[in-house]
């Protein structure tokens, strides 16, 4: 039986390198796993997903691919549907992975934050939260070693708190911390 994962994680998680080795053992098998990205993500380029540690692949839009096959009634060549920044999506399109999960048994595997830099959740993240029928945290590291699952966005060596909740940027622009790092608002341990 099918199920819709959410895999979520704070920024530099290695989220996007495991879901291209997912679409890999896929593809290794010989079975089909669509590779899709939301359309704002353009950072990598218009159709390329590509990981910190360089690992990458060709993708589709999200969007695009969804609002194509909204009629689809064979499903029977694709394996599985693997989802990047998924985050970004409106949260129409997550219940339209769950349809396509419920009554074509396909498996959807969705990776992207759970929430911003002002940690708060993002649309897609929390309509994913209300019904993946599986959630898995992909973990990473503050800089003092402990879990970091906040987002923290800065300018200038300093946390920023205020802004538009979708910016693209990387390691210029956000970093991961534990709780009590982002709520004091510190980036480093040397200060």
């Amino acid at each position: 039986m099918a199920k819709l994962y959410f895999r979520y994680g704070a920024m530099g998680s290695s989220k996007t390198a495991n879901a291209l080795m997912v679409r890999y053992n896929y593809e290794e098998k010989g079975q089909h796993a669509v590779l899709l990205k939301p359309r704002f993500e353009k950072r990598d380029g218009e159709t390329v997903i590509r990981s910190r540690i360089g690992l990458q692949a060709q993708a589709l839009f999200a969007e695009d691919y969804l609002d194509s096959c909204r009629d689809r009634k064979d499903w029977s060549g694709v394996a599985a549907i693997i989802v990047d920044e998924c985050h970004f999506l409106d949260p129409s399109y997550i219940d339209q992975l769950a349809y396509i999960v419920d009554t074509y048994d396909v498996p959807v595997l969705c990776y992207g934050l759970r929430t911003d830099f002002r940690s708060e959740l993002f649309p897609a993240s929390k309509r994913l939260m209300e019904l993946a029928d599986r959630l898995e945290e992909v973990p990473t590291v503050c800089w003092c070693g402990r879990r970091a699952h906040f987002n923290a966005r800065f300018v200038d060596g300093k946390i920023v708190r205020d802004g538009e909740q979708f910016m693209l940027g990387a390691n210029e622009s956000y970093t991961s911390l534990c709780r009590k790092h982002y709520m004091e608002g510190r980036l480093k341990g040397d200060d």
